[in-house]
């Protein structure tokens, strides 16, 4: 039976009523079970919560790369600004303002893929709308927002590989977390409370059933602790906790990484003495075998030494595996061991030209351009090169030069390489610089201002090859400097009042150009040297010179036969001689060099400024790559706008007076047939509105001039909108349009005398002077000018000051009747040929029996009409 159920005497539930009192139960103390003394208790700082939330929003932004999502991307991109925005007082805090190594990383690798993914456009023009216009919102927003991070994108760029802070957060556990640890790892002392004295029930037993009851009652009190604390803990039974294999596992992972990132960083001084070599990174994908080894520690260094490592370091040069990285870093090292040991002037010339050449394969495709900051890297080099050699003038860098006659040593030295091919690929490779860029963007104008170390550096070998090099080389060197001076205007050249000592671009071309001239043993070059003199002078108004020049050189008979390059240029100096010619009011000639360019409706292709779309199998993707690399950079581009308004204005003032001249001639010969087509596709228009684009304004002006009415024919060429189009863009701008108002007055007043000259018997001079607001001189002079030439049928009467019209020239109704006679004539004698031809039989022998008998017979009134011919002709004679 239960004590709880046992009941004693009335006597001795009394005592016990008087001696109980009642103990209130202490609070339940409860321990810690071994498994949880052992849980890992994780205090995060700020700065942890911060930057695991930039990390998110990084993450999400990889992941929408590999899907190439853009809106999700964009989205992510605005959330990791926000972010960024929130965490800043913690990274001004912890990082002193500047901001985490994987953080920009993030920015780097995102302005990659989105200048990859816009330079594509192909794939962009396959794009959904939706996805194309986030792709424009996140570049816009993404070079907006990396400019406030230039200095550590560009510190990020220079070495990509280092680890990125996140890393070394993840490796290295803060203060706080040690500390948790090194508390976690003491056992915890919790102090129990002492257990309640409970007064047992008397009982019928003896005394030694009295202590066997109080030694069950503290054990049943200690039961029923331990089954509290068991209930208690029980939830934390069913948790997951870290184990001794899972904390292995992690210290193991941390050992890794702490090592990943020693051999990243520089090793300790002790290491280096103990191991004598030096910690390498092993990259992806490179051949760590082809890698030479170093010096020994206790080597003699010299000259010798050094060219046999630059072998070994050379042999690797193409290999499929090679590390380029690797090879620049051990040629850098090369050239420091060599200047430590002062080995001369010579061999560091030597392994600059190695240094250059390692930088050209770098880049393993030829077609795509270098990366700018290894483009920058190459110009260092190279002007260290020229540096070198105009501070020897006893030393010799050529490519006759064979390794054995190479002297590095002693003087006179001499080195094998060659300056001016560097150069050469050195300036091509800033072309397609260029040319990848967008010219509308900013990045464009940064990169073109590299253009100003480019030609200073083209100087400086300049000087070289003209103390070592031959003339073949001073002209190669010399048309490189042409190629960055024969498109660029020179105020000075046209200031009238110039000392004779001032060096302008013209003078320095015509030095350059002689020299070609005299002394090239090629005739590409001549032909280039020849085609950008023409280019310079037409830019500086010289029209007679560029003129002269080009008609001396005949290369308009064989430039067909020149490489693709050469004839682009000849095609821009066509063009930009008749935009000189039109400035110098030479319409004619202006429109015979702009009419080839024009008329074949390509002047875009012909001048490498872009490709039209293609049609169907018009050229291969091969054809369109090459293509593509012969495109000339934005900057040298001709304004395609401003060359079709001169040639249809050119055509004009020519086509129309002559259409007014031969109004009525059935043989009449178009001029212009891109102009001829324009206007009769707006005469054939039932209502024309007000024009709009450039070339309905030219068409307008001419069917004003067709009217004799100069004043709208001036308006349509001349007015605010063509002036900010076209106009404007044009060296003396002023002059130009007073130009243009005098021809058009006059070729106005030349197809008004063309057109209503039948109308009059006497025109008055002056009266012509006062409706054309021109000089009676120049009225009298063109008037004349037209009697001379049979244009017009007059007389002048000096004394009246009149022409008098000989009215000789037939009227509209008689020149429609004798074009058709004229036509009538030629249908007869067309029919008569035929005739003549085929005889009077037409089926004869192929008819069947019965047919074409009546078509057979001569005639019944043919003799009849001879005998009465013959009848009339004897009465004549008798008479």
């Amino acid at each position: 039976m239960s004590r709880f159920f046992a009941t004693g005497t009335d006597s001795e539930s009394e005592t016990s009523s008087e001696e109980e009192h009642v103990v209130r139960a202490p609070a339940p103390v409860y321990t810690f079970s071994d498994d949880e003394e052992e849980t890992k208790r994780v205090v995060r700082s700020m700065k942890e919560k911060r930057y695991e939330e930039l990390e998110g929003f990084i993450h999400s932004i990889r992941n929408h790369r590999k899907i190439k999502d853009f809106s999700s991307a964009l989205a992510s991109f605005e959330e990791l600004q926000r972010a960024y925005t929130r965490a800043s007082s913690v990274i001004q805090k912890e990082e002193n303002g500047i901001a985490p190594r994987f953080f920009i990383r993030a920015l780097v690798e995102l302005e990659d893929w989105v200048t990859s993914a816009w330079n594509d456009r192909e794939s962009r023009k396959a794009m959904s709308k939706g996805n194309s216009k986030a792709l424009t919102s996140l570049r816009q927003k993404l070079r907006k927002y990396t400019k406030e991070f230039d200095s550590e994108i560009v510190k990020f760029r220079e070495n990509p590989d280092l680890p990125d802070d996140d890393e070394e957060r993840k490796d290295e556990p803060s203060s706080d977390e040690s500390d948790e640890e090194e508390k976690v790892k003491e056992k915890p002392k919790v102090r129990r409370s002492p257990e309640p004295q409970r007064r047992p029930a008397p009982q019928e037993d003896e005394s030694s059933d009295s202590m066997d009851w109080g030694s069950s009652s503290s054990e049943s009190s200690s039961s029923s602790d331990d089954e509290t604390r068991g209930a208690a803990t029980l939830r934390e039974r069913f948790l997951k906790r870290a184990t001794e294999r899972d904390d292995d596992e992690e210290g193991d992972r941390r050992r890794a990484r702490r090592e990943r990132r020693e051999r990243v960083g520089k090793v300790s001084k002790k290491d280096q003495v103990d191991d004598g070599g030096e910690w390498e990174t092993v990259r992806k994908g490179a051949a760590t075998s082809d890698k030479p080894k170093m010096f020994a520690k206790d080597s003699d260094i010299d000259a010798a030494l050094v060219v046999k490592k630059l072998g070994e370091v050379s042999a690797a040069r193409g290999r499929k595996r090679t590390d380029r990285r690797a090879q620049l870093e051990l040629l850098h090292e090369l050239r420091t061991v060599a200047a430590q040991h002062n080995l001369g002037d010579a061999l560091q010339l030597k392994l600059r030209a190695a240094t250059v050449a390692a930088l050209f394969d770098y880049n393993p495709k030829v077609s795509d351009a270098m990366k700018p900051e290894y483009w920058s890297r190459l110009v260092e080099n190279v002007d260290h090169m020229v540096t070198i050699l105009l501070a020897n003038e006893d030393m010799v860098l050529s490519e006759t030069i064979t390794d054995e006659t190479e002297q590095l040593v002693t003087a006179p030295f001499q080195v094998r390489g060659s300056l001016l091919i560097a150069l050469e690929r050195l300036d091509d490779e800033f072309t397609k610089l260029l040319k990848e860029c967008d010219p509308h963007s900013n990045e464009y104008v940064e990169r073109l201002k590299d253009e100003v170390r480019v030609s200073a550096l083209i100087d400086r070998v300049c000087q070289v090859v003209e103390r070592d090099g031959t003339p073949q080389e001073i002209c190669r060197a010399y048309l490189r400097k042409i190629d960055h001076l024969y498109y660029k205007f020179d105020p000075r050249a046209v200031k009238k009042d110039q000392p004779p000592s001032e060096e302008t671009s013209i003078k320095k071309m015509e030095k350059f150009c002689k020299y070609i001239y005299a002394n090239d043993e090629s005739d590409r070059l001549r032909t280039r040297a020849i085609l950008s003199h023409i280019y310079h002078h037409a830019l500086h108004d010289n029209w007679f010179q560029a003129r002269d020049l080009l008609l001396m050189s005949h290369l308009q008979e064989n430039v067909q036969h020149s490489d693709p390059s050469t004839q682009i240029l000849y095609n821009r100096t066509m063009a930009n001689l008749g935009l000189c010619a039109f400035r110098r009011g030479n319409v004619k000639e202006a429109h015979g060099c702009l009419a080839e360019l024009m008329m074949t409706g390509k002047p875009k292709e012909l001048l490498a400024q872009g490709l039209l779309p293609q049609r169907q199998h018009e050229r291969s993707k091969e054809q369109e790559k090459i293509e593509k690399q012969r495109q000339m950079p934005f900057h040298m581009h001709i304004n395609l706008e401003l060359l079709e308004c001169v040639y249809l204005v050119s055509a004009m003032l020519i086509e129309i007076p002559y259409m007014a001249a031969h109004e009525f001639d059935a043989r009449r010969r178009m001029i212009s047939k891109t102009f001829y087509q324009n206007l009769r596709a707006s005469e054939r228009q039932a209502l024309v509105g007000p024009p709009e684009s450039m070339r309905e304004h030219a068409v307008a002006a001419a069917r004003a001039m067709r009217r004799g009415d100069w004043r709208a024919c001036l308006n349509f060429i001349v007015n605010e909108k063509m002036n900010a189009k076209v106009w404007d863009l044009m060296v003396g701008a002023d002059n130009v349009r007073a130009m243009l108002g005098r021809l058009i007055r006059e070729e106005s007043l030349r197809t008004y005398l063309f057109t209503y000259a039948h109308v009059y018997a006497s025109l008055s001079l002056r009266s012509m002077a006062d409706m054309f607001e021109m000089p009676r001189q120049r009225v009298h002079s063109l008037v004349s000018k037209m009697i001379i030439n049979e244009e017009l049928l007059a007389s002048l009467d000096d004394p009246s000051e009149c022409a008098i019209l000989h009215r000789s020239e037939p009227t509209r109704m008689q020149a429609l009747a004798l074009q058709l006679a004229d036509k009538v004539g030629n249908l007869v004698d067309s029919n008569e040929r035929i005739f003549e031809k085929q005889g009077s039989f037409f089926q004869r022998g192929g008819a069947p029996r019965g047919e074409g008998r009546q078509r057979d017979r001569p005639r019944e009134g043919w003799g009849r009409r001879q005998r009465n011919r013959r009848r009339d002709d004897d009465r004549t004679h008798e008479d």
